[in-house]
């Protein structure tokens, strides 16, 4: 059985390769140089996985599409009051520049 193997040549397993690739529609790779072929043709996980898990509700959103319920984001009016706090407090973000000369940037030492 080994003789009989020993005696087929590369030739001839080459071209074996290449006809069952094109045969069993797989992609030739005879210096099996990795090539992703695995994860290609694997199916895509995710539809499944965006389908298992509920999409989030969005306050904001419902706020939005439903105005007429007049809903309040208490989270939202919270952040608002707290900003509100830090300006007066002078801790508030500071005032963007109108014009480039009026950054703080420009007035920076080089």
């Amino acid at each position: 059985m080994a003789a009989a193997a020993a005696a087929i040549r590369p030739m001839r397993l080459v071209a074996l390769t290449r006809t069952r690739s094109s045969v069993f529609q797989t992609a030739y790779n005879p210096t099996s140089a990795r090539t992703g072929a695995k994860y290609l043709r694997a199916r895509l996980r995710g539809p499944s996985m965006a389908k298992y898990y509920t999409p989030e509700a969005n306050i904001a959103q419902l706020i939005r599409q439903w105005p007429e319920l007049e809903m309040i984001n208490l989270a939202e009016d919270e952040r608002l009051q707290d900003v509100e706090d830090k300006k007066k407090r002078g801790k508030g973000a500071p005032k963007k520049a109108k014009e480039k000369g009026d950054s703080r940037r420009a007035s920076r030492r080089r």
